[in-house]
């Protein structure tokens, strides 16, 4: 295959502190490369297109894009299971609740209006402690 003017290589001089060549070399045994020049090309492109993109994200790796996902599929799987496991026990202690409890409609109407305000209050977090003081309170009406 005959080789036309832009197929050639040409020379670039470059100026590389100590620190760089020496981990330029570490790279180049761990990822089998044959010479720093293949090492410099590939660093070149991989920073040309880094710039060539607009938003950085585009650039990532397939490979890195796959396993990112993998990683949060799996989260979201976990959570997902933890919450659905969960629900089924509060639905568990809610229907014993209920049938040990004698409450009209009435009273679990404002008790549910209750818990909404105090968890609003609370973002959430709420402890057993907080519970039995909410009860012990006289009603906020």
């Amino acid at each position: 295959m005959k080789k036309t003017s832009n197929d050639l290589k040409q020379r670039v001089t470059a100026w590389l502190y100590p620190e760089m060549i020496a981990n330029m070399e570490t790279l180049i045994e761990a990822n089998d490369m044959k010479n720093h020049t293949e090492f410099i090309a590939k660093a070149v492109d991989f920073y040309i297109g880094y710039l060539g993109t607009k938003e950085g994200t585009a650039f990532l790796s397939q490979t890195l894009l796959g396993a990112i996902q993998g990683t949060l599929q799996k989260t979201e799987n976990r959570v997902a299971n933890n919450l659905f496991r969960l629900s089924v026990e509060i639905s568990m202690m809610m229907h014993l609740l209920a049938a040990t409890l004698d409450i009209t409609d009435e009273e679990l109407h404002r008790l549910r209006g209750r818990c909404v305000a105090e968890v609003k209050r609370t973002r959430g977090k709420i402890r057993l402690d907080d519970a039995v003081d909410f009860q012990n309170s006289p009603d906020e009406e």
